[in-house]
């Protein structure tokens, strides 16, 4: 079925929902798309592309956190970045495109060492670690910029993030809220990435 999108000039984006079901082998999906359609930037050509400084198509979310940053005129450069979660999806395409924009970057995750600690030095703290309100209030300076990507349930089927959000607020200079925050933007950036696929479609 991938082949058939993958030649069939009508389709210009291929997105895979992950995770998939445990018997289906993801990676061999994702290396079946063609990475000219592979609008959630997994294929290994277009990792390749962005760890060389020349992004094509970019994994969703962390491109949706970078507009998000330019939107609000957040300057990265010079700054300490600290990312929670190391994942392909999040953590490690989020520290590339943060060195590309010359900050100081610090991938930490759940068996990082004092990571408080850590964490506490960051002037952009993103948290991608997939535990409902695993960041407090001991985790952020005051001022930090604080990007939330977790999505989790609390015991009352409430949809929270990864950081404990009326806790962190006060200390934050930005935050991003659990739902309507880096949610929307991954979308959006999916819908773009789709739209310069089309584009390129045509011009070719």
């Amino acid at each position: 079925m991938i082949e058939q999108y993958n030649e069939d000039d009508r389709f210009h984006g291929i997105l895979v929902q992950l995770p998939l079901p445990a018997h289906i082998n993801d990676k061999r999906v994702i290396l079946a798309i063609d990475p000219k359609k592979d609008v959630d930037g997994f294929h290994p050509i277009n990792t390749g592309h962005l760890w060389n400084g020349r992004p094509v198509m970019v994994p969703c979310t962390p491109a949706g956190i970078m507009e998000l940053l330019r939107e609000y005129d957040i300057d990265l450069e010079g700054k300490t970045a600290v990312i929670i979660g190391r994942s392909n999806i999040v953590g490690k395409p989020m520290a590339q495109l943060l060195l590309d924009k010359n900050a100081t970057v610090t991938l930490a995750h759940s068996r990082t060492r004092h990571l408080a600690r850590v964490t506490k030095q960051a002037d952009v703290l993103i948290v991608a670690i997939g535990q409902g309100h695993f960041v407090t209030k001991e985790f952020v300076k005051e001022g930090a910029v604080v990007i939330d990507v977790g999505m989790n349930r609390d015991d009352n089927g409430k949809l929270i993030g990864d950081v404990k959000f009326d806790e962190v607020e006060p200390l934050a200079s930005f935050i991003t809220p659990v739902p309507g925050g880096v949610g929307p933007m991954t979308i959006t950036m999916l819908m773009e990435q789709t739209y310069q696929s089309a584009l390129r479609s045509v011009k070719a």
